[in-house]
């Protein structure tokens, strides 16, 4: 059995995708389709970043899911994905939306709209240079969390992604006013991310709120994947379960330890990365050395499957 993983915001690249869609016509049929949907001329945006909009979170959404979806489809087209028996999807925090169209719970027109709206509504949801997100290397979440307790920040974790890697958000000044009191607990590393608000935390609760109101009215299909929810960090292929998580994603914590510890208790031991970059790859090396982990991010790496 295979699980396979899709990167989320932070993973773009200019150009990603371009050699699936200059070799393989599935791939800029799908391309053409999200195009057609969301009224976007992604080429300009992913492949040319004309006027640097791949890097504004309103487009940076759409464009990563295009690039993964259009990755996944060719190898579907391929016959590369059949072989796989594809038990789990999952994906960081924009990725799953991608493993949810992929495993063919949303469609890829629900999907473009929700991705444009969520795209949008991150952007517009705080004042630009008041909230952000800074990266800690060093120390697990816990125990991050009990720094943040003890010495009552006013910032929240917004990603666990590895023992040694934790994203916190919040006011800008909290984050400054707090790298001094992180790096005398050991931190290694604090670096301010370049972002435009403090994603997965209580300054998204309205975005969320109003993104909640169109997820309420897509209809998900049912199969037998399981999606491992960001929000939850467990395994479901229950429809009213996967929608409930997704509606609590945006405002709370990117469980991405635990949905990997959890997806390596359920006996699972290969692991595909399929979209731009391979950062997730590299997160769930951290995290476990019992996966046989391969990205797929170029069309000479389909030769790896």
């Amino acid at each position: 059995m295979t699980s396979i993983v899709f990167p989320g915001q932070g993973s773009q690249i200019v150009g990603m995708s371009k050699d699936f869609y200059d070799n393989y016509d599935i791939a800029k049929q799908i391309f053409e389709e999200i195009e057609d949907y969301s009224k976007l001329d992604l080429k300009k945006i992913i492949f040319d970043n004309i006027d640097n909009n791949l890097h504004l979170t309103k487009y940076t959404q759409i464009s990563i899911f295009t690039a993964s979806l259009i990755i996944y489809k060719t190898l579907e087209s391929l016959k590369k994905v059949d072989k796989l028996k594809i038990k789990n999807m999952l994906g960081h925090s924009l990725g799953e939306y991608t493993a949810l169209t992929c495993s063919e719970k949303i469609s890829i027109k629900d999907c473009t709209a929700i991705l444009i709206k969520r795209g949008q509504l991150m952007h517009d949801s705080v004042a630009p240079n008041v909230t952000g997100m800074a990266a800690l290397i060093g120390l697990s979440a816990n125990e991050v969390r009990k720094i943040i307790d003890y010495n009552k920040l006013k910032i929240e974790i917004a990603n666990d992604n590895s023992p040694m890697q934790v994203v916190i958000s919040g006011e800008i000044r909290e984050l400054e006013n707090s790298k001094e009191i992180f790096i005398k607990n050991n931190i290694k590393k604090f670096v301010k991310l370049n972002v435009s608000a403090a994603f997965h935390s209580n300054f998204m609760l309205n975005a969320q709120r109003e993104l909640s109101n169109l997820l309420e009215k897509i209809q998900l299909k049912e199969n037998k994947i399981n999606i491992i929810s960001n929000y939850t960090s467990n395994a479901s292929c229950d429809n009213n379960v996967i929608k409930k998580s997704l509606m609590n994603q945006m405002a709370n914590e990117v469980k991405w330890t635990e949905s990997v510890q959890n997806l390596e208790k359920s006996g699972e031991n290969k692991i595909i990365e399929i979209g731009p970059g391979n950062v997730l790859s590299g997160l769930i090396r951290r995290i476990s050395n019992s996966f046989d982990i391969v990205s797929v991010i170029n069309v000479s790496d389909i030769e790896k499957l």
